[in-house]
């Protein structure tokens, strides 16, 4: 149902969940149908999916993988990934190859963000280089932090303002973080807003304030989802 206490611009679309489990299990429902949707209609007969990472989405990932999708024709990626080893504790990829890239799922493909480099900032440009080859997402799923940061868009970064630049021509760029690790590599406004579906998901009542005083101002750079506050997104809550 509606999140009614709230004042969504128009046709902004809101689903309020009883709990995360209950909401992890819609959003998983929604996502397959949309990726059999695309590859049903996409010329070459794939899908696209793009994730947030960190522990928020994982009851979202374990329900996933149990869709009977053709996972043989889906690509999966991440929204933004620490600059760190695979097999790091703190590794986004590390975390969906644990929790989504398993059983049947794991015949998807995976398109890594990271990059094994002296830093960052060749991290991200080797990277950039290498998202050319990825395919038009069709679903986005993005998380947000309680500064108002979404991907790895954080208020204050270097390199925010290019990044959320529409006309850039970047599609990764290096961020700095708030907390450890520091060092991120985030797709940039550009890519993710060609994504065909954006669904943000969201629980808790700080998260709820957080989009609420999102929702009450303009300044991208004070709170970077307020780049995805428009009328094609569609945003899942849960207490």
């Amino acid at each position: 149902m509606a999140i009614c206490e709230l004042e969504f611009p128009a046709g902004l679309k809101a689903h309020e969940f009883g709990s995360p489990e209950v909401l992890a299990n819609a959003l998983a429902d929604q996502v397959a149908e949309r990726l059999t949707a695309a590859i049903s209609s996409n010329p070459h007969g794939t899908a696209t999916l793009v994730v947030s990472g960190g522990k928020s989405p994982v009851a979202f990932f374990k329900a996933l993988a149990q869709k009977p999708l053709e996972w043989s024709k889906v690509c999966v990626s991440l929204a933004d990934e620490r600059w760190v080893p695979t097999e790091h504790a703190d590794s986004n990829e590390g975390l969906l190859k644990r929790f989504l890239l398993q059983g049947p799922a794991a015949e998807a493909g995976f398109f890594s963000l990271y990059r094994a480099t002296t830093t960052v900032d060749e991290a991200a440009a080797a990277t950039d280089e290498a998202l050319k080859a990825l395919p038009n997402i069709d679903v986005l799923i993005l998380g947000m932090g309680d500064d108002g940061h979404t991907a790895s868009l954080f208020p204050d970064s270097p390199h925010l303002k290019e990044a959320l630049d529409l006309n850039s021509e970047r599609r990764c760029l290096p961020m700095l973080a708030p907390t450890v690790p520091h060092q991120r590599l985030t797709l940039t406004r550009p890519v993710l807003a060609s994504a065909a579906t954006t669904i943000l998901s969201v629980s808790g009542q700080a998260k709820l304030d957080t989009l609420r005083a999102a929702l009450a101002g303009n300044d991208l750079a004070e709170m970077p989802v307020r780049a995805f506050l428009n009328p094609s997104l569609e945003i899942y809550w849960c207490p």
